[in-house]
C-alpha cells in the first residue's frame, strides 16, 4: 500500500510526517532523531513553532551519521502572516532554511491566509487584542511564493487553513505559474473537513491534516472539550484491530489518501505512530468515524476573526 501521496508537481510527499508545533526547542531535536532512526522522513515545521534551529540540528546530525541523506528527506515549513508583504517572502524562506541548515524546502505552505502587521511579535494586537492586519493581497503573496519554485529555494509551494473560496481565488488568478500543491488543514473525526478535502482533491491538491488527535496539548484546552484519544468508540475500534486509539486516528486519513502529521516528542510514541501500515478499518468502522463529526475546530485564533482573510466563517 502505497506510504506517499503524489503532488501535483510529481513529487512524492510521505503520507505521515512528524508534527513540531508545540514541541519544546530543548526536547524536538531528540524527537526529530528518534523519528527518523524510526522511519520517518517527512518532517512539518514553521517559522512560528520557534524551534526551526533545533529541527536543523537533528537533521544535520542524522545526515553526518549517513543515517539518511538530504534527498531521503522531505521537509515542510511556512511563511508565517507578519511577513506576507510581497519583499518579506523571500527573507523569511531563507531564515527558515539558514535556521534548518538546509538549501531547499520540498514545501514551503502560506501559514494563515490573513496577513499580518510586519514586525517582530508573531501576534501584533490592538487594544482589543484583535490582530493588526497587513493591508496585503493573497494573490501579491502567491507571486512571492512562486519566485521562490523559480530561485530553487521551495521545489514545491501551497497553503494552510485556506477555505475553498481563498484557494479558487487563487486558481482563477490571471498567469497563475504554480497551482499550489497542499492545503494544510486540522483534521480529525470531530472535523471530518469531507466538502474541503473533496474540493481540494479534485483540483489535484494534496491535503494534510494537522492535529489529528485533536491537539489535546493545546494551551487553551479546556476540561469539557472533547476528547478524541478517550473517545470509547475509537478505543473499542482500535480494541479490534490490536492498536492505540493514536494509530485508529492516524489511519483514518491515510485511507482517505490524507497526508498526517501527528506532533510527539515521547520516543516510545513516536514509533507507535509510525506502525500505521500493517492493519486496515473496515468500510463500517471509517463511516463509524465519519459520523463522529460535530464541526468542532480546536484552531479557531479567535483573535484574527475581525480579519478580511478569517478563514472559518465560510463553510468550508
Amino acid at each position: 500500500m502505497a506510504t506517499y501521496v503524489q503532488l501535483n508537481t510529481g513529487a512524492k510527499m510521505p503520507i505521515l510526517g512528524l508534527g513540531t508545533w508545540k514541541s519544546p526547542p530543548g526536547q524536538v531535536t531528540a524527537a526529530v532523531m528518534a523519528a527518523i532512526d524510526a522511519g520517518y522522513r517527512h518532517f512539518d515545521g514553521a517559522y512560528a513553532y520557534q524551534n526551526e534551529k533545533e529541527v536543523g540540528d537533528a537533521i544535520q546530525q542524522k545526515i553526518k551519521e549517513g543515517v539518511v541523506k538530504r534527498e531521503d528527506l522531505f521537509i515542510v515549513s511556512k511563511l508565517w502572516s507578519t511577513f506576507h508583504e510581497r519583499h518579506l517572502v523571500k527573507g523569511a524562506c531563507q531564515k527558515t532554511l539558514a535556521d534548518l541548515k538546509l538549501d531547499y524546502l520540498d514545501l514551503y505552505l502560506i501559514h494563515w491566509p490573513s496577513g499580518f502587521k510586519a514586525g517582530e511579535d508573531l501576534f501584533p494586537t490592538d487594544d482589543n487584542g484583535m490582530v493588526i492586519p497587513s493591508n496585503t493581497d493573497l494573490l501579491e503573496t502567491w507571486e512571492a511564493m512562486e519566485e521562490l519554485v523559480d530561485a530553487g529555494l521551495a521545489k514545491a509551494i501551497g497553503i494552510s487553513n485556506f477555505n475553498h473560496e481563498q484557494i479558487e481565488r487563487i486558481l482563477n488568478k490571471p498567469g497563475l505559474k504554480y497551482k499550489p500543491a497542499n492545503n494544510q488543514i486540522e483534521c480529525h473525526p470531530y472535523l471530518i473537513q469531507e466538502k474541503l478535502i473533496n474540493y481540494c482533491q479534485s483540483k489535484g491538491i494534496a491535503v494534510t491534516a494537522y492535529s489529528p488527535f485533536g491537539s489535546p496539548d493545546r494551551p487553551w484546552a479546556k476540561p469539557e472539550d472533547p476528547s478524541l484519544l478517550d473517545d470509547p468508540k475509537i478505543k473499542e475500534i482500535a480494541a479490534k484491530h490490536n492498536k492505540t486509539a493514536a494509530q485508529v486516528l492516524l489511519r483514518f486519513h491515510i485511507q482517505r489518501n490524507v497526508i498526517v502529521i501527528p506532533k510527539s516528542v515521547t520516543p516510545q510514541r513516536i514509533v507507535e505512530n509510525f506502525k500505521v501500515f500493517d492493519f486496515e478499518l473496515t468500510k463500517e468502522e471509517m463511516a463509524t468515524l465519519l459520523s463522529f463529526n460535530r464541526h468542532w475546530r480546536m484552531g479557531i485564533v479567535s483573535q484574527a476573526k475581525t480579519h478580511k482573510e478569517y478563514p472559518f466563517h465560510a463553510e468550508y
